[in-house]
């Protein structure tokens, strides 16, 4: 007998105890399928993709004239909204004034809509400039606002590397867009 009082797994090693969860869906997160090619919007740029689709299809949630609101296809949370300018650029500095302002009140109404639709207890709200700062998609800026709640970090995504998303992207969608602000 090895491991926790289990057999050997023929072929496979020993048996280790862990329970394993099954997340294919991950795969195209790890392997980078809807990651850019490059660093123009030509290259496969996700964020100026998505607008261009219907907002069920992209999972937009809200559209201003400079800036729209997308959920995050790889969330930290459920609820997990990117706020993005419709211009493909990289870093803060090159927004235009009415860019960056309608960035800031898109997250304020991300927020309340939030705050509408799933009642978190915080927001982690903030941007990764650059691929060294985290940025998955370093080329198109986009800010993250991420719903939190008391004991979100379980021990899950700590020893187990898995997010548990109570909720399919779509269906947070459309309750989001439901609590969403009117302009």
């Amino acid at each position: 007998m090895s491991g926790a009082g289990r057999e050997p797994q023929e072929g496979a090693g020993d048996a280790d105890g862990f329970q394993r969860l099954w997340t294919p869906h991950r795969m195209a997160y790890i392997k980078g399928e809807n990651k850019p090619s490059g660093s123009a919007p030509e290259d496969g740029c996700p964020f100026c993709r998505v607008p261009a689709l219907p907002d069920d299809e992209g999972l937009v949630v809200a559209r201003g004239k400079a800036a729209f609101a997308v959920l995050n296809l790889y969330p930290y949370n459920s609820g997990h909204l990117l706020v993005c300018p419709y211009r493909h650029v990289a870093d803060f500095t090159e927004l235009e004034d009415a860019e960056a302002a309608e960035l800031s009140s898109l997250t304020r109404d991300g927020i309340t809509a939030l705050r509408g639709a799933a009642t978190p207890q915080g927001f982690n709200v903030g941007m990764n400039l650059g691929s060294v700062a985290g940025a998955g998609i370093a080329s198109h800026l986009h800010q993250h606002i991420v719903p939190r709640w008391g004991g979100d970090t379980n021990f899950m995504p700590v020893v187990g590397r898995t997010k548990i998303l109570p909720q399919m992207l779509q269906q947070t969608r459309e309750l989001l867009a439901e609590h969403w602000p009117e302009s």
